[in-house]
């Protein structure tokens, strides 16, 4: 067990330090210069180079790659050109609209996904269950930001029963800010839930006919004991993988969908930063987007070993 954890950290170093290296190389071959981009259209070329060099830009490509690794294993990610804070700091600032957003939309996401997926099985081949894996297909095909649309079309503008955008002014109790996250984490949450469905249903009916489940069947246990007790029980390690892949995913998705409701999360700060070419801020965001995502790789590796004692052999 100690031997496969080492392993599992050993690869997450790799993978950080491969995510590092490309992150700073595909930023710095895009086109687009933040200098210009900060100075104007009136800008002489003097001003922009002297601004280039003032922000370190025209050091050689490898120095400054060396200068940010020395930076991120100090924990310093830079410092933003346009807000001229550091990217720590802005991503700080950043956080909760985006963290509360991902945790609401994984829970709706989960909340339809699970009991819809169980009921399919139990009532497999049934009009339900064609019903059910029909919306599932279609919910995964419609992108979570048209969807978004659709919600502030109807449950904003005409039942005025949410806010079309923002999240709350200074003031706004933390009630208040969460139902300016209702509609974005539905949107999210829905178009989600097909995927952990579809495995929770997938999975289950993998299970159904092993030799433990006509065991259960033939001392007389009911069938939806079976369904729920047995077979959604060695059906959990995809199911698991799949929500933890969902939590990672919803992280990065959030980004358009920040953009659509106007929530001031780390989605829009990304969206402005690309726009401003401001190489910390993107750096810093995919930096730690992608960690997030591989440690929740690694916590979902972790709880194998508890929702499948076999694991731990």
């Amino acid at each position: 067990m100690l031997r496969s954890i080492l392993n599992h950290l050993f690869g997450m170093l790799v993978v950080m330090t491969l995510v590092i290296s490309l992150v700073f190389l595909i930023v710095h071959i895009t086109p687009g210069d933040p200098a210009a981009v900060m100075l104007g259209p009136d800008a002489t070329g003097a001003d922009i180079a002297a601004l280039r060099d003032q922000l370190g830009l025209n050091a050689p490509l490898w120095q400054q790659f060396a200068h940010y690794i020395g930076g991120v294993l100090q924990g310093d990610l830079g410092r933003s050109i346009f807000l001229n804070i550091p990217v720590t700091d802005a991503l700080w600032q950043r956080a909760e609209p985006t963290f509360f957003l991902t945790i609401l939309a994984l829970l709706i996401a989960t909340l339809i996904a699970l009991p819809v997926g169980i009921l399919s099985v139990y009532y497999r081949g049934s009009l339900f269950d064609q019903i059910a894996t029909g919306v599932a297909m279609l919910s995964a095909s419609v992108p979570s930001f048209w969807l978004g649309l659709l919600f502030i079309q109807f449950f904003a503008v005409r039942l005025g029963w949410f806010d079309t955008s923002g999240y709350g002014g200074p003031d706004a109790s933390f009630t208040q800010r969460m139902h300016h996250l209702v509609l974005p984490a539905l949107s999210l949450g829905v178009v989600s839930s097909a995927l952990i469905m579809r495995f929770t249903r997938a999975s289950m009916l993998d299970v159904l006919n092993d030799d433990y489940v006509r065991t259960a069947r033939s001392k007389g246990m009911s069938e939806f004991r079976v369904v729920v007790k047995h077979a959604f029980k060695n059906a959990l390690i995809p199911v698991v993988t799949v929500i933890g892949l969902t939590a990672a995913l919803l992280i990065s998705g959030a980004i358009v969908t920040e953009t659509v409701f106007g929530l001031p999360g780390v989605g829009s700060l990304t969206v402005s930063a690309v726009l401003r070419r401001d190489y910390p801020v993107i750096q810093g965001t995919l930096l730690v987007v992608s960690g997030l995502y591989v440690l929740m790789n690694f916590a979902v590796d972790m709880l194998y070993l508890w929702v499948d004692p076999r694991v731990r052999r």
